[in-house]
C-alpha cells in the first residue's frame, strides 16, 4: 500500500475529490482478485468507494498521460539513468457488441484474431533498473480507413494463399513512387499522434535517442516515423526478407551505378562480420554485424544477425535485428531490443 503515500504529488494536476476517489480505487485494485469491474471495485474499496463513486471517477475527464509523467518524474526518474522509449499493443478479450472500440485484433497468445479491446502503450524502460514505466496508454479505435486497409491486406494474403495468379507487368495507372519520405498508414498516423504528444511532455528531463518497436513495425514507414521525431528505430526484420550487401564491384560503363550486391546467405555469412560466438549446451550462437541494403528502405540499415545452431541435429534458426543508427554497436542493439519485452511486465 506504499503507492497511496505517493499520490499527493498529483494534487496540482487533478482536483482533490478526484484524487481521493483515486486513492480508494487504487487500494481496491491492489487488494482485489479476479476480473476488474466497477462493481468489483466498489465491493473492495470500503468506505468512501461506493458504486456511484466509481461511476463518477470513470466519467471524469482525467489527463492520464500528465499524471503518469508527474508520478514518474517525482518518484522514479533518475538523472544518471539512461532510458529507452518502447511501444507495444496489448489485447484484452471482451464479449458483447456495444463496448467502445470493440473489434477483432490479432493476439499472439491465441495465435489468431480475437474479439476484444486493444491498447497501445508507450513506456520508458530503464537500462539500469531493467524495468518499464508506462507513460501513455491509449485505446485503439480503428478508423474506417484503417479497417479498409486491414481488410485489403487480408484479402491479398488470402489470394496469395489460394494461388490466384497476378497479371504480369506494372498495374495500369500506377506511377513511380519514392520511399524517401515513407507512407503514413492509418495505424502509423494514430501512433504518431501519441508519440508527438508524449515527447514534448518529457523534453528537458529525459533525453531519448532510440524507440524500440516489435517486428510488426520493422518497415520503412515506421522508420521514417521515428526519424521525423528525431529518434532512431530499433526493431526486427522478417526472417525471409531479402537483404543485400552494397555493391563494391567496377562500374559497367553504361546506365546507372549498381547499388545492390550479393544477397545475404545466412548459411555463409562472411567471417569479417562475425562479432561473437558462444556455445551453451548443444546450442551454438553466432552474432554478426554489418550494414546491409533493403529494397524497401532507401537508406542503409545497421543489421545484427543472430544465428543459432543445434550441434546435435544441425537445425538452424536466425533472428535479424536492425537500427537506423549506423554507429550503434551490436551488443547495445541486442540489449535494447531485449529491454523492449519489459513493457509486458508492469
Amino acid at each position: 500500500m506504499d503507492i497511496v503515500a505517493c499520490l499527493p504529488c498529483l494534487q496540482a494536476t487533478v482536483p482533490r475529490t478526484t484524487l481521493r476517489q483515486c486513492r480508494c480505487i487504487a487500494m481496491a485494485l491492489l487488494g482485489m482478485t479476479g476480473r476488474v469491474t466497477m462493481l468489483g471495485l466498489s465491493r473492495w474499496a470500503g468506505p468512501g468507494g461506493s458504486y456511484r463513486t466509481v461511476q463518477r471517477f470513470v466519467a471524469t475527464l482525467i489527463p492520464w498521460a500528465t499524471l503518469l509523467w508527474v508520478f514518474f518524474r517525482h518518484h522514479i526518474s533518475r538523472s544518471e539513468d539512461v532510458y529507452l522509449l518502447v511501444g507495444d499493443a496489448v489485447i484484452v478479450t471482451k464479449a458483447g457488441k456495444s463496448t467502445h472500440g470493440l473489434a477483432r485484433f490479432f493476439a499472439s497468445l491465441y495465435g489468431k484474431p480475437v474479439p476484444g479491446l486493444a491498447f497501445f502503450t508507450f513506456a520508458l524502460v530503464s537500462t539500469q533498473q531493467r524495468r518499464s514505466f508506462p507513460l501513455r496508454v491509449e485505446p485503439v479505435v480503428r478508423s474506417d480507413a484503417e479497417k479498409a486497409a486491414s481488410q485489403a491486406q487480408a484479402a491479398s494474403k488470402q489470394a496469395q494463399a489460394l494461388g490466384t495468379p497476378r497479371r504480369p507487368g506494372r498495374p495500369k495507372g500506377s506511377k513511380h513512387k519514392t520511399n524517401a519520405d515513407g507512407t503514413s498508414t492509418p495505424e502509423l498516423v494514430r501512433i504518431t499522434g501519441g508519440l508527438a504528444a508524449l515527447l514534448p511532455l518529457i523534453a528537458g528531463v529525459v533525453s531519448l535517442t532510440y524507440v524500440g518497436l516489435d517486428g510488426h513495425f520493422g518497415n520503412h514507414n515506421a522508420l521514417q516515423m521515428a526519424r521525423q521525431q528525431h529518434l532512431h528505430l530499433i526493431s526486427k526484420l522478417r526472417c525471409e526478407a531479402a537483404r543485400y550487401f552494397p555493391y563494391t564491384g567496377p562500374y559497367a560503363g553504361r546506365g546507372p551505378h549498381r547499388k545492390y550486391g550479393d544477397k545475404v546467405d545466412y548459411d555463409a555469412i562472411p567471417l569479417p562480420s562475425l562479432k561473437a560466438t558462444t556455445v551453451e549446451g548443444q546450442v551454438k550462437t553466432c552474432i554478426s554485424q554489418m550494414q546491409l541494403l533493403h529494397k524497401a528502405f532507401p537508406q542503409p540499415l545497421h543489421v545484427v544477425i543472430i544465428v543459432q545452431t543445434n550441434l546435435r541435429t544441425q537445425a538452424r534458426a536466425h533472428v535479424v535485428l536492425f537500427s537506423s543508427d549506423l554507429t550503434l554497436a551490436y551488443a547495445p542493439l541486442i540489449d535494447s531490443y531485449g529491454l523492449r519485452f519489459h513493457i509486458e511486465i508492469v
